[in-house]
């Protein structure tokens, strides 16, 4: 064999060896676009409003992947078509609402993930000019994702939107770690404020009451699990590393 044929068949060789076998290619393919899915999964009407709905939001700056995972978490849980509309619509006006009132009480722009817990707290019953409150009273640079929904919890917990706040202000003042807020709920079931959270939840899922109607705001449930920027128990940022990202909980939205 002459050598230049010895050299086609060595680099032959050498591409079989460094090919990716079919498993590798299977394992890294993309995940499916949830614009994809959000079309197989709903009609082909609701669908198209729904996207829009998030296009708006994502144009707007505000948090349009968790709009689609909530979504496509409530049309795996088998909710009502007309209902994921609507609550997509809703919780996007909350997310534009938090938008507003967190660039007016702090110089930094929020985070999607504040916005987010922004509109889950008021979901649950907070008041605007809460939100506004804590903002204003958290150090600067803090991340406001996990005291926002925190605050959600409280109110949900039966608290009013004012005690929860100075609950959780005096909490942050006194320099809690973002997993020390995680307490607060525990604590203010032993108040003798509501019912006790399961360890380490903070908020609780679409589902988690049953007679609830579907869309009526307050009370029915987050879409997501607590967003946050991956500093875990370090002070003032990040989500807890003990809340549950998603606990499968069947429901409404």
């Amino acid at each position: 064999m002459t050598l230049h044929r010895w050299t086609s068949v060595i680099a032959l060789l050498g591409m079989v060896a460094f090919a990716p076998s079919p498993v590798a290619q299977s394992s890294a393919a993309p995940a499916p676009d949830p614009a994809v899915r959000l079309r197989q999964e709903l009609p082909a009407d609701v669908a198209e409003r729904v996207l829009a709905t998030i296009a708006d939001a994502r144009a707007h700056g505000l948090a349009a992947t968790a709009l689609e995972q909530r979504a496509l978490k409530f049309s795996a849980r088998g909710v009502a078509p007309a209902d994921i509309e609507r609550s997509v619509a809703e919780q996007a006006q909350r997310q534009a609402q938090a938008k507003s009132l967190l660039e007016a009480a702090r110089s930094a722009p929020p985070s999607v993930d504040e916005l987010e817990a922004g509109a889950e707290a008021m979901r649950e019953g907070v008041d605007g000019s809460d939100v506004s409150a804590i903002a204003k009273s958290a150090p600067s640079g803090r991340s406001l994702s996990v005291p926002l929904y925190v605050l959600g919890s409280l109110t949900s917990h039966g608290l009013a939107s004012s005690d929860a706040l100075e609950r959780v202000k005096q909490r942050i003042a006194a320099g809690a770690t973002d997993a020390d807020l995680e307490s607060l709920p525990a604590e203010a079931s032993s108040d003798g404020a509501g019912p006790a959270a399961a360890p380490g939840q903070v908020k609780h899922e679409a589902g988690d009451h049953p007679g609830d109607a579907a869309g009526s705001g307050v009370g029915n449930g987050p879409p997501v699990g607590v967003p946050g920027n991956g500093i875990g128990k370090s002070k003032g940022h990040g989500r807890p590393a003990t809340i549950p990202p998603n606990p499968p909980h069947p429901g409404q939205p």
